[in-house]
């Protein structure tokens, strides 16, 4: 078997371990190691080479920011801003068919622009907006769905992890691709917002109660600013200190630790043991998440000694499909590796493969960004690779909620996200208009 062979019998073989119940980096791991096995004739090799893949990736100062948001994320979830995003937006959106859900889809937003990061708001708004789904008789699937899918809005709306890495691997500005973020992931969150809308109309039983009540979610005045005025100084402090120059996207992460700190002391929200659980539990999902990062290193290694990225992008950039045809190829590229690669491993992989094919197109790169992230969320959300979904599930204290079940109730939202993909693509304003 050639190289080329070995690498797309590992993915078949790795795809085959995860639906049969691994533990998806057991499976990466795994497939990498046979595969580097496999290419280079030595399982000593296999393993010193994977065992570099690991070290690099847990040494890279990059993933320090991790850690940090999703501390920050615990530590606004533990003190109840996280619940107080959930109430302003459901106050705000209560007069509306499907207001509950709709209110989540704002509460994530509003949560995206403080924490950057999509696990986050998945775990978080998992505890907190699930069961009040549940209670007003949503069914399990919807409800579990719109977390998943509004979850997403965490890596487009600034700051965003993942428009970070962009900009370090393309070497453009930060700040500008936040800027670009906005205006799309408002509108994504728009698109949200109709798509429940409209369920809420024509599905009215997935739904549950459907009857409007004013009283319902309703806040005083004092208690709109009581709930408002944290998380709107919270997020002035980790944006404004960004667009301020004062400092990097990374380190906002540990002023913003140290603002939602300060103010769950200042609400006497936060006890010593409340602080010392969040640190656990940082501790727990910040160890998930690297140690997903480091089985996709892994395998990303093993993709690129066999060939096979390198072998698609050849393919896409030599065939004669034009400019519209390279950014769809790219595009369905990007979303097939996200059924089985983590969101970081994806850009790692194919933006510096790409990235002269695009300059010889003359694309503007901060358009492209956006597009790539976009692209690259819909894969959270997809089998079987669906990291929101796994964090979702591993966050729930339901076992009646499948993978099954959270997976079928995130397609709808995954078809919502094609479509302001498709609307980026025919209109780069929706990027390139603020900056």
């Amino acid at each position: 078997m050639t190289p080329f062979d070995i690498g797309l019998a590992s993915f078949g073989v790795m795809v085959a371990l995860v639906y049969l119940g691994f533990w998806v980096p057991f499976a990466l791991m795994l497939a990498s190691y046979g595969g580097v096995w496999m290419i280079k004739g030595s399982p000593v090799l296999a393993g010193k080479l994977l065992a570099l893949a690991a070290s690099e990736t847990i040494s890279s100062y990059f993933f320090g920011v991790v850690p940090l948001f999703v501390l920050m994320g615990y530590i606004v979830s533990v003190t109840g801003m996280g619940k107080d995003a959930f109430d302003v937006a459901n106050h705000l959106f209560r007069r509306l068919r499907g207001g509950l859900g709709i209110g989540t889809v704002g509460a994530n937003a509003i949560f995206a622009a403080i924490t950057g990061i999509s696990i986050a708001s998945a775990a978080v708004f998992t505890r907190i907006a699930v069961p009040e789904m549940r209670r007003h008789g949503y069914s399990k699937r919807f409800a579990v769905g719109v977390v998943a899918g509004s979850s997403v809005l965490g890596m487009l709306i600034p700051p965003s992890l993942l428009l970070i890495l962009y900009g370090l691997l393309t070497e453009q500005s930060v700040g500008d691709l936040f800027i670009a973020g906005v205006l799309p992931g408002l509108l994504l969150a728009g698109i949200f917002a109709l798509g429940i809308y409209l369920t809420a109309l024509l599905r009215p039983h997935w739904l549950g109660e459907i009857t409007f009540d004013p009283a319902k979610g309703h806040l005083t005045r004092r208690e709109l600013l009581a709930k408002g005025l944290p998380l709107g100084a919270l997020i002035a402090l980790v944006l404004g200190g960004i667009y301020g120059g004062l400092f990097t996207p990374i380190e906002a992460g540990a002023v913003g630790c140290l603002g939602a700190i300060v103010i769950g002391l200042i609400r006497r929200k936060l006890s010593l043991r409340d602080f010392w659980q969040v640190l656990n539990d940082t501790g727990l999902v910040t160890a998930s998440i690297l140690f997903l990062i480091i089985a996709a290193q892994m395998y990303s290694r093993m993709l690129a000694l066999s060939g096979v990225p390198a072998g698609f992008g050849s393919y896409i950039a030599t065939a004669d499909i034009g400019y519209w045809g390279v950014i769809l190829a790219y595009i369905g590229l990007v979303i097939v590796m996200g059924t089985v690669l983590d969101s970081s491993s994806i850009m790692l992989i194919l933006v510096p493969l790409m990235l002269p094919v695009i300059n010889g197109f003359g694309v503007d790169l901060v358009w492209f960004g956006v597009i790539t992230v976009i692209a690259v969320e819909i894969g959270l959300l997809t089998p079987p690779f669906g990291i929101s979904v796994f964090v979702i599930k591993s966050a729930l204290d339901d076992p009646d909620i499948t993978l099954r079940d959270i997976f079928a109730g995130a397609a709808p939202f995954a078809l919502m996200m094609l479509v302001v993909l498709g609307l980026v693509l025919l209109f780069p304003s929706l990027a390139t208009a603020l900056i």
